[in-house]
């Protein structure tokens, strides 16, 4: 893909003006003739090699991107596919961003605190109503605009009716470092109270003018949360009302049994700060003592444990997964469509079930892995796209089906991992016929059928076999 540049038409949309990018994207101001008003046009840049998480990250916006309306989100207009030009066109945000405010002016006077904690919850409101959770709620992400505020980029964001890409994928903490809430870095991503808990970091940090929790570039720096207590805004600037640091503290719980149960009641409180009991007693900021930390440590407390009754907890129940897993690494073959044509009987036996499409990308240990073709074209987003591909004639729509590409040296170890992680409820994958070489290493599908935890259908050319 050529870089974009002022003056070039993609789709029809014209690149106007280049505005502030980040890494990630660049963003244009663009217009459409079949498009009024202002927009704008943000492009990812998936330059080969770059982190898969990016790719993932914006088939996750745009997914849930265009199933968000009203006055708290951009307005989506439109978006390209992978295989062409990726990118997202949405209405024109006439504000400031919130960093800006925050880098600029912080610690903010109590009134200006109150009255962006309140659009801001006004904001989450709307958003979890549309079964949406941020997961990456920091001031960047967040225009001030005379209407109230309006959230951006959703590419960590989940919606409850749409396979999580990034959640199934991995289980390592998904958000920013400085506000990220205790239940994502045990890799949950599924609670309308993390976005409670980044409400109460901002909060904390337009007060104070400092993070409650600083920066940590570690996972164990990013766990010291469960444990460890902020200092009390009112240790940091003694002005601060006893009211408003019980409703940041409050939103800082870790237990979400004492947490904010929504946001509705942070916008109550703040509104009404008569009306808000400040507790006697709550989590000391001192570091625990030796007894304690030596008591935690024999109990062998589970972290999740510490989150209270609704910490991370796997399916208990809900529809069928079937995982299809298909080697695309040439082109479409007849076992290709035979493990399509399985996939498709399954799904049609069970209409409650949703679909997992992976395949693995092979890479090398002990040489480097090619991450462009001969056009130098990304071999990720091509394998991607050739998933996509291979799952259309299923005819599934979006909120049934899901496509990861998963790097790996062992394509076997590589399903096996999804699988478990996922709660898999069946597989189906082919296998090709023996050679010399598949008989002294063994074969995926042998590998798969002896260790996966559920069903198995191993599809052959001339016939299948189901474990």
């Amino acid at each position: 893909m050529e870089r974009p540049q002022t003056g070039s038409v993609i789709d029809g949309f014209t690149l106007v003006e280049r505005l502030a990018s980040g890494a990630m994207s660049t963003l244009w101001r663009t217009t459409h003739p079949e498009h009024p008003g202002e927009l704008v046009m943000k492009v990812p840049i998936l330059d080969p090699g770059a982190d898969v998480s990016m790719i993932v990250g914006f088939e996750t916006e745009v997914m849930i991107h265009k199933r968000l309306s009203g006055p708290h989100v951009p307005r989506f207009v439109a978006a390209g596919d992978l295989a062409r030009v990726p990118y997202i066109a949405m209405g024109f945000v006439a504000g400031t961003s919130l960093a800006k405010t925050i880098i600029a002016q912080a610690p903010l006077p109590v009134a200006e605190v109150v009255r962006i904690g309140i659009a801001l919850a006004v904001a989450l409101i709307d958003l979890h109503r549309q079964k949406v959770v941020h997961l990456d709620l920091k001031p960047q992400n967040v225009m001030m605009t005379p209407a109230g505020a309006v959230l951006i980029d959703f590419g960590l964001s989940r919606h409850a009716e749409l396979p999580d890409l990034l959640g199934e994928e991995s289980s390592a903490p998904i958000g920013t470092a400085a506000y990220i809430a205790p239940e994502q870095v045990l890799g949950e991503r599924n609670d309308p109270a993390s976005d409670i808990f980044a409400l109460g970091c901002i909060l904390y940090q337009m007060v104070t003018g400092e993070e409650p929790f600083g920066r940590p570039a570690t996972l164990p720096g990013m766990k010291r949360r469960l444990y460890h207590a902020p200092s009390p805004p009112r240790s940091v600037r003694p002005d601060t009302p006893a009211w408003l640091e019980e409703i940041i503290l409050r939103c800082l719980e870790v237990d979400r049994s004492r947490r904010y149960a929504d946001a509705a009641k942070v916008a109550f409180d703040l509104r009404h700060p008569d009306q808000v009991v400040v507790a006697r007693h709550r989590r000391s900021a001192a570091p625990p003592s030796l007894a304690h930390r030596l008591l935690t440590l024999f109990q062998k407390r589970d972290e999740a444990e510490i989150l209270g009754p609704s910490a991370n907890r796997r399916r208990q129940a809900g529809p069928s997964i079937i995982l299809a897993a298909v080697d695309l690494s040439g082109e479409h073959d007849r076992l290709a469509e035979a493990i399509l044509a399985e996939t498709k009987r399954l799904l049609d036996a069970r209409e409650d079930s949703w679909l997992a499409c992976l395949t693995v990308l092979r890479t090398e240990i002990l040489r480097e892995t090619r991450s462009v073709d001969e056009q130098g074209r990304s071999v990720y987003i091509n394998r991607l796209v050739a998933l996509k591909d291979w799952a259309r004639p299923l005819h599934l729509p979006e909120d049934r089906v899901s496509y990861h590409v998963i790097e790996a040296v062992s394509a076997a170890d590589a399903i096996l991992n999804y699988t478990e992680h996922n709660d898999i409820d069946h597989i189906v994958l082919g296998a090709r016929s023996s050679s010399a070489v598949r008989r002294h290493l063994g074969s995926i599908s042998s590998k798969v059928v002896a260790e996966a935890r559920c069903s198995v259908s191993v599809v052959r050319i001339k016939g299948s076999a189901t474990t």
